[in-house]
């Protein structure tokens, strides 16, 4: 027991560690390409070095560490999350399931485990989409399904990601070689906080993840006309900000009366050229649709597109609508499923199934391998936010699932 008290505490440890580094400092900032984002992912690559892993940082920038097998021709089994962050973040979303990994690899090599096959730990660079608002940059290069057109997205500063990738001495023309074939890829595992309510509220530990919900991610554009606030009458205006806000507030009223299928958010909204004075001209906002169900999610984002089309010609103002990712709906594994609940069930913890509302690397990853996700406690189901905390049981917890789950799956795969 007390031996899995201490590799909780080393977990935590490096957790605090790697929230140390940030852009900010009076926060946790670390996204994809920034000097704090190279300081963590070197800090990663460190750690694996130190635990005997062959490392490389790959062209996208993801940090992987490979333990090999003995057996000539061996698949490889992923165990992976993400150590970008999104703005003012907690410290649990994605590096949980980095260092949990990393203590789940080093307890291997301590005890000569023999492996069937072999073993790829991956931080990836950017699941959250901060800085080009485009999700799953480091799992889809992973899984070979990266897009080439992306290298042109700019972020705020108009820096473009292929200018970007060059500043993390990564090349564009490797990406393609770092993908793993599916061919060679057994499974995936990741382990994240679970983000949401419903473990808090059980005062359970962790849960099985049997799906992913899909999601849309929509950039719109709202053009009306600038002009002085003084001057123009209020029923001559044509102002882009007010179009934006009751789209704004149709979508939630809209959201709410399907609560129980979709949800979505506008998180992100620039004002042109903004001024006191000034009667907004241009907006732009994003929109984030989400649905475990492919058929509803499509059916929500078409009806909000209709809905943005509709306000929009009825206050003279022309609208775009840009859809920047579009991610389906995803099964984890059976088989997989099967043997986490067992690796739950050996400590005697009641064994749950959730619907993860959140993304995950899991699904890119999903084309090319089986994949599987445990949820662990986190307080309140808050995350990206800095009150984000999962208490030391609950690691603890989570280290003897992950000890189960590996062994079980090294049985299943000798079979």
């Amino acid at each position: 027991m007390e031996a899995y008290l201490e590799r909780a505490q080393r977990i935590v440890a490096r957790i605090d560690e790697l929230a140390a580094i940030s852009e900010d400092q009076n926060g946790i900032t670390r996204t994809f390409g920034t000097k704090a984002f190279i300081e963590g992912r070197n800090k990663v690559e460190f750690w694996m070095k130190e635990a005997g892993l062959a490392t490389k940082i790959d062209s996208i920038g993801n940090v992987r560490g490979k333990l090999l097998c003995n057996q000539a021709d061996a698949k490889t089994f992923v165990i992976a999350s993400h150590i970008d962050t999104v703005v003012n973040a907690g410290k649990w979303d994605g590096p949980l399931g980095v260092t949990m990994g990393l203590d789940l690899i080093e307890q291997l090599i301590k005890t000569k485990t023999i492996l069937p096959f072999d073993l790829e730990l991956i931080a990836f660079s950017d699941e959250e989409g901060v800085r080009f608002h485009t999700t799953y940059l480091g799992s889809k290069v992973v899984a070979g399904s990266f897009d080439v057109d992306l290298l042109e997205k700019k972020d705020p500063s108009a820096i473009t990601l292929r200018e970007a990738i060059a500043t993390m001495d990564g090349d564009i023309c490797n990406l393609e070689k770092d993908a793993i074939k599916s061919e060679d890829c057994l499974g995936y595992f990741e382990i994240h906080i679970e983000q949401g309510p419903v473990l808090y509220e059980k005062n359970i530990s962790t849960a099985v993840v049997t799906s992913i919900a899909g999601q849309q991610r929509i950039e719109i554009t709202f053009k009306g006309l600038a002009g002085h606030a003084g001057t123009v009458p209020m029923n001559m205006r044509n102002d882009a900000l007010c179009c934006a806000a009751e789209f704004i507030i149709e979508t939630e009223k809209y959201a709410l009366e399907n609560k129980e299928n979709i949800v979505a958010t506008v998180g992100k909204l620039n004002i042109i050229n903004a001024a006191s004075n000034v009667i907004p001209g241009e907006v732009i906002c994003s929109l984030d649709v989400r649905s475990a169900d492919e058929n509803i999610l499509n059916k929500s984002s078409k009806h909000l597109q209709n809905l943005c089309k509709k306000i929009s010609e009825e206050r003279n103002i022309r609208s775009e609508w840009d859809l920047i990712q579009k991610t389906a709906p995803v099964t984890c594994d059976s088989n997989l499923v099967d043997l986490l609940s067992q690796a739950i069930a050996q400590e005697n913890i009641q064994t749950i199934a959730l619907v993860s509302g959140a993304g995950h690397d899991a699904v890119p990853i999903s084309a090319i391998a089986p994949v599987a996700m445990l949820f662990v406690r986190c307080f309140k189901g808050i995350s990206h936010n800095p009150l984000e905390d999962v208490e030391l049981k609950d690691i603890e917890a989570t280290v003897k699932i992950s000890d189960n789950f590996i062994q079980n799956l090294i049985k299943k795969y000798n079979q």
